[in-house]
């Protein structure tokens, strides 16, 4: 089945329905990666793909068109796109963490973000970010102007860039002042410079974007907070956004665990076969368990320091599980591992980007540390 024929209007469906669809878009994405990662293609049809079935809006809730799924319903679609295409499903949890949290924003702290939610269900828009390559820093400069500010930046790791509808960034307005907006990508002054030339996730295109001279109305200012200090967006980010874009990488995980498993079930069972598959599937399990309780936790806790560290830790333990899972992967199949045509070396390449994503493990320590220590978490 093509985009043509997928329905082109949706009313709101159950989780199970969008997972169906969800697990359908996987394996057609499965088919068309091996080509673009060659080609360091990004993933265009894939986001035709998406926009047409309408899991642009999955985060979207219902009251306001979209389809209402909550974190684990969202982390379940990442997870089952991961597992067929590592590039379509991390360049499009970048727009699901977005739509998520402007969601929870709405639904508990009556955020004006109703505009922006509604207009992903009608428009089918697709959001792109640049927080994890600014995170409490930020970049660029901010210059007030009449009725608004010119933006001078460069913002990489713009993940889906090519197939984006609106920006969603920050810049630094003075010294000590970060403004967060969002921009149309086709705004003038805003470009997107071709830079992702990677060891991994290379059809994402997660391309710098360069902002020169762009205006932006006062008007689309979402957030203004101190520069370089927690803020409450970032709690909300960790508990949320980041479970989103780790349930990816569990999703690649698991299909290099089944690549591996397919590539080896002909071969005669030794006990060093069984100890390595054995440890593969305590590390996978491992991987699971702690994206469970990071799902858990975001249901359940309100956004803090508190739940920022225990966010955190499960990001170090998700993202160490991953990894130790797809190198027990390339240890199970053996030298088949190294064969481009077998496509687990891909899906090895690709978890690698989950080193990258903030907090790093030396920083999640710091701050976890701070944290159980009572003292300030900056």
């Amino acid at each position: 089945m093509n985009a043509a024929v997928l329905k082109q209007d949706f009313a709101p469906a159950s989780a199970g329905d969008l997972h169906a669809t969800a697990r359908e878009l996987s394996e057609r994405f499965a088919t068309r990666i091996g080509q673009l990662d060659e080609l360091d293609e990004f993933v265009a049809e894939n986001y035709a793909d998406l926009k047409a079935s309408g899991l642009v809006a999955a985060a979207v809730p219902q009251a306001l068109g979209g389809q209402g799924l909550e974190l684990g319903a969202l982390c379940e679609m990442l997870r089952m796109l991961g597992r067929g295409c590592s590039s379509t499903a991390l360049a499009f949890s970048m727009h699901t963490h977005q739509v998520a949290l402007a969601a929870w924003r709405w639904r508990q702290q009556n955020a004006p973000v109703a505009p922006l939610l509604e207009r992903v269900a009608r428009e089918r828009i697709i959001l792109v970010s640049t927080g994890g390559g600014d995170w409490l820093d930020s970049s660029g400069e901010a210059v007030p102007t009449e009725g608004g500010f010119r933006v001078r930046a460069r913002k990489p790791f713009s993940s889906g860039s090519p197939g984006g509808d609106l920006l969603s960034t920050s810049a630094v307005l003075g010294d000590a002042e970060v403004i967060h907006f969002t921009v149309p990508m086709s705004a003038p002054g805003l470009r997107v410079v071709p830079t992702w030339r990677t060891l991994g996730m290379r059809a994402t295109a997660s391309h710098d974007l360069m902002l020169e001279d762009v205006f932006v109305p006062e008007s689309d200012v979402a957030v203004r907070r101190p520069r370089g200090t927690w803020h409450p967006l970032f709690h909300l980010l960790s508990m949320l956004a980041l479970p989103l874009i780790y349930a990816v990488y569990l999703g690649v995980a698991e299909a290099a665990r089944e690549r591996a498993l397919a590539l080896v079930k002909r071969r005669r069972s030794d006990s060093h076969l069984l100890q390595l598959v054995g440890g593969m599937e305590n590390r996978l399990a491992a991987a699971r368990h702690a994206h469970r309780a990071w799902v858990a936790l975001g249901e359940s806790a309100q956004p803090g320091p508190q739940t920022t560290a225990e966010a955190l830790s499960c990001r170090t333990l998700v993202g160490e599980a991953v990894l130790e899972t797809v190198s027990a992967a390339m240890d199970v199949a053996g030298g088949a591992a190294f064969f481009r045509a077998n496509g687990l070396e891909r899906l090895f390449r690709d978890a690698q980007a989950a080193r990258y994503h903030p907090l790093q493990e030396g920083l999640q320590k710091d701050y976890t540390a701070r944290i159980a220590l009572g003292m300030d978490a900056a």
